[in-house]
């Protein structure tokens, strides 16, 4: 059922006796970090743990450890109000905590597409044998269908036997560069439970962000649901979310080899209610922590239940996302001349410089992303790539060493043969072409985001390229 709260509802006391329910978040990644910092804005007592020592000292000196525009205003403000702390002790989180939230990771498998489940069940078991009294443990990670079922069950063999702890599944929705937004003003909530007690506990530990959504006239739909549809919502939305980017990257393919322009193509479709024009900008394709591990778990556990053919089309989205960026290499060796051999093209000698290195602007998250993946084939197609992104450089060092890292732009593009913009970046849609053609050493670019004006461009006098649209 869907309540638009706030609504009439029993209260339900917290197990803890404090006026309102005490929250913890497991996992202190962008996740975990995000919410914990948020839910204490809203009013909560809040403990975020991670068994990252060096994380929690950062966070408890009031430094995030990731970039999220507003997020290090509202750590240092709630640490100093007295509402945040951080810690590494499991006992101190079980003692404390009414509503427990699991965000920890879970990567694609090493050995496969499956999700890696390891760090979940490491923080519900090495929680649960520390509570003693009736608490509610909240997936929010993003899981495989019939994870929470198995949480319970690890619950059940570790918790103690008369501690009478829940389980519940919430997903969570946020995107990077938002996600403040996200988790203070979110467009729904999902409750996954198997009992009254729990959706009211869950209640009670929203009722601040609802209690908000009044004064600022809005309403927040709450979807109370069973445990398997909750864990389906985020993975289903992922997936979709991830076929439309393909779709749109499959017609700037058909637009290529017939000369139309996808951007238009985009533009015409988007206006049409049904289809929308939300997440139909040609280009790269998705990146990020989440999409492409997202999907590919979702078809392993597909597999698992026997309904693998469902979900076959989510291999040809993954196969249009990567031929995206192999698409990029393709038209580097077109502009500047270069003929393939039987590996690929040879850049040797170019100066190729990349805009972008994250996988969105507003992030420092390089994880999967399209723009680093593209700087790695270019290097290895033998070009001295050099690189410049606002917020990702110390990520993608790591990443791709054997690039070189500019300090601005200025430093990136100079005496480049050709330029390629590949992370969307306010600071790159806003460059001058007139005064980067000044200090290039060909006026050459490669928009592989559909960001920048192209009429703008080739009047400077750049020959320019985008995915999907026509040479001239």
């Amino acid at each position: 059922m869907t309540i638009q709260f706030p609504s009439p509802r029993p209260t339900v006391a917290a197990p803890s006796g404090a006026p309102r329910p005490r929250l913890t978040f497991l996992g202190t990644g962008y996740l975990g970090a995000t919410y914990a910092i948020c839910f204490a804005e809203l009013g909560y007592e809040v403990i975020g743990f991670d068994v990252d020592q060096a994380k929690i000292e950062r966070l408890g000196k009031g430094e995030v450890p990731f970039h999220e525009p507003g997020l290090d205003e509202l750590l240092r403000k709630n640490l100093a109000g007295g509402r945040l702390r951080f810690t590494t002790s499991m006992e101190e989180v079980a003692e404390f905590g009414d509503v427990h939230f699991i965000c920890v990771g879970t990567p694609q498998r090493a050995d496969g597409m499956a999700a890696d489940l390891s760090y979940v069940e490491s923080a519900v078991t090495g929680l649960a044998q520390h509570l003693h009294r009736k608490a509610l443990i909240v997936g929010k990670s993003t899981v495989p269908v019939g994870t929470a079922e198995w949480v319970e069950q690890l619950v059940r063999r570790h918790a103690p036997g008369e501690s009478g702890v829940e389980v519940a599944w919430s997903p969570e929705f946020l995107q990077e560069g938002f996600a403040v937004e996200d988790v203070l003003r979110p467009n729904r909530v999902i409750f996954g439970v198997k009992s009254e007690w729990a959706v009211g506990l869950l209640y009670e530990a929203h009722k601040a962000l609802f209690d908000l959504a009044t004064t600022e006239d809005r309403e927040v739909p709450v979807v109370v649901t069973d445990f398997a549809t909750a864990e389906l919502v985020k993975v289903a939305a992922n997936a979709f979310l991830a076929t439309k980017i393909s779709f749109i990257n499959a017609m700037a393919e058909i637009c290529e080899a017939a000369g139309a322009d996808v951007t238009m193509l985009a533009r015409s479709i988007g206006y049409d209610q049904r289809i929308g024009n939300k997440f139909l900008r040609a280009g790269i394709g998705f990146g990020g922590g989440c999409l492409p591990k997202d999907i590919r778990a979702f078809q392993a556990r597909a597999q698992e239940l026997g309904v693998g053919e469902a979900l076959r089309f989510l291999h040809e989205v993954d196969l249009i996302n990567q031929r995206r960026r192999q698409r990029i290499v393709q038209l580097s060796a077109e502009l500047l001349d270069r003929p393939f051999g039987p590996n690929g093209p040879d850049l040797s000698g170019t100066r190729i410089a990349v805009l972008g290195a994250t996988f969105k602007p507003n992030s420092d998250d390089v994880r999967d992303s399209p723009a680093l993946s593209v700087a790695r084939k270019l290097t290895r197609s033998g070009a001295d790539v050099y690189i410049y992104d606002p917020e990702g450089m110390d990520n993608a060092s790591r990443e791709v060493s054997e690039a070189t890292y500019s300090k601005s732009i200025v430093d990136a593009v100079t005496g480049a043969d050709l330029v390629c913009v590949l992370t969307e970046w306010e600071e790159f849609r806003n460059a001058d072409p007139a005064v980067l053609g000044e200090i290039v050493a060909g006026k050459k670019v490669i928009d592989g985001r559909n960001c920048l004006d192209a009429t703008v461009w080739r009047r400077a006098g750049w020959e320019f390229r985008a995915m999907g649209r026509p040479a001239q």
